[in-house]
């Protein structure tokens, strides 16, 4: 049974867990049966369930020393997006150790962290130690898709298993971020909502030669011409507004919440960080019309990935619905609401403190997710999520390109700075 996280890691990734989409996959359930398998030998035991076949989940529990304490969830997927082995620098479900890095698709999408918990829990096993609280485990399938064999299926069937967690850790979050002589670690407070819509257009069908005023083509692509030039005003969720406040003051860089898009342009390499989220979006994402070049169709349809903040839904889809007009209906392919855990909590500060532990030097900021995760899902159940995968990473090394990315791959040295982060957060 491995042991240390660099060999937890490299066994998780050579699972292909590929997730297709459209209920097409892998299958996660190998991987699955390793970490239930890894739990078990630890004194942690494990169920593994299955809502489809191959798609499998794992649930368990930690008992704290003092379990009348709100129990924690700690949450992460098992399955990875796909990846191209001809694009890529070494075969992408190997595994390989390389130059200081683990290479292989999941590398922080995210089987490093299910590599760090399963690391934390062998040392609590051998060493005989317990967290205070009851830790909850959920290492789920699909988060790739729609998390319906996942996080969505388990709070709709099991939510039982949930009861007394009052906040998670999950994705995205707790990372350094180099800006200047700084190096920050952005904590995920909060996400975007995730709104995929369908458009469609209908017309009269007819001759390509003939001349035809109702064309649903033509309806459907001025449609999207005037929901492209929406201008979506800047709205600052707490979140954002406590990223940008924190991180000026880290940077020494004034900063005038009346120009945001001034301020944070000022913020270097951070402004990656923020940029995507101090406005709603509605962004066009596929177009699908006729059949034959001579042929002009009676319907026409296009996706609109739209994100959403909180409290800023309403205004957002009204104004789409303006720009659509008449002649173009909508419907949602998925609805999940924005989410918004606090910022100012004893939760954020214990994971502050357990990340300037290890590096005191350490700027710890809350931000917001522009896409989304299972927190969407668990946040249904009242739970407060937070975004904290803790990973030191070395200068150079561009982690926003990693998640879906090429060659993607995670430094050795960061995973065993990631499991004493997170041995200290779980154990306090």
């Amino acid at each position: 049974m491995a042991e240390d996280v660099v060999d937890l890691c490299a066994a998780l990734l050579r699972f292909d867990t590929t997730n297709h989409g459209g209920g097409e996959s892998a299958g996660e359930r190998e991987a699955a049966e390793f970490v239930a398998a890894h739990l078990d030998a630890v004194g942690v035991p494990a169920t593994v369930l299955e809502p489809a076949p191959r798609r499998g989940n794992v649930l368990a529990r930690v008992p704290g020393t003092e379990p009348d304490l709100p129990a924690l969830l700690v949450h992460a997927h098992l399955d990875v997006v796909p990846a191209d082995a001809a694009e890529w620098s070494v075969p992408p479900f190997a595994g390989i150790e390389r130059d200081g890095y683990l290479w292989g698709r999941g590398a922080v999408d995210m089987k490093d962290m299910i590599a760090m918990v399963l690391a934390v829990l062998g040392t609590w096993s051998r060493e005989g130690r317990r967290p205070r609280r009851d830790i909850v485990l959920a290492f789920v399938a699909d988060e790739e898709d729609r998390g319906a064999h996942g996080a969505h299926w388990l709070v709709d069937h099991h939510a039982d298993f949930f009861a007394g967690c009052t906040t998670a850790i999950g994705e995205s979050g707790g990372y350094s971020h180099p800006v200047g002589d700084r190096r920050v670690y952005p904590v995920g407070t909060a996400e975007r909502g995730t709104s995929h819509l369908r458009l469609t257009a209908t017309g009269r069908a007819g001759h390509g030669s003939r001349r035809n005023d109702d064309n649903a083509v033509v309806k459907l692509l001025a449609a999207l011409a005037r929901v492209g030039a929406i201008e979506h005003p800047v709205r600052l969720t707490p979140t954002v507004r406590a990223f940008i406040e924190r991180v000026g003051a880290a940077l020494d860089v004034p900063v005038d919440l009346a120009d945001v898009d001034a301020t944070i342009a000022r913020f270097g390499p951070a402004a990656r960080l923020v940029e995507n989220t101090i406005r709603t979006s509605a962004t066009p994402t596929v177009l699908k019309a006729g059949y034959k070049v001579n042929v002009i169709p009676g319907s026409a349809t296009a996706e609109l990935d739209v994100r959403t903040l909180p409290g800023a839904v309403d205004d957002l889809m009204a104004s789409i619905d303006a720009a659509l007009g008449p002649d173009v209906r909508r419907e949602f392919l998925a609805d999940e609401p924005p989410v918004q855990a606090p910022v100012d909590s004893p939760w954020f500060d214990a994971m502050a403190a357990a990340l300037r532990a290890e590096d005191p030097e350490a700027v710890v900021v809350p931000y917001c997710m522009g896409g989304g995760t299972d927190a969407k899902a668990f946040s249904r159940l009242g739970i407060d999520c937070y975004g904290f995968a803790p990973l030191s990473l070395p200068a150079g090394y561009d982690y926003r390109a990693m998640p879906h990315g090429v060659d993607e791959r995670v430094p050795v040295e960061g995973l065993r700075f990631g499991v004493r982060v997170l041995d200290r957060f779980l154990s306090s």
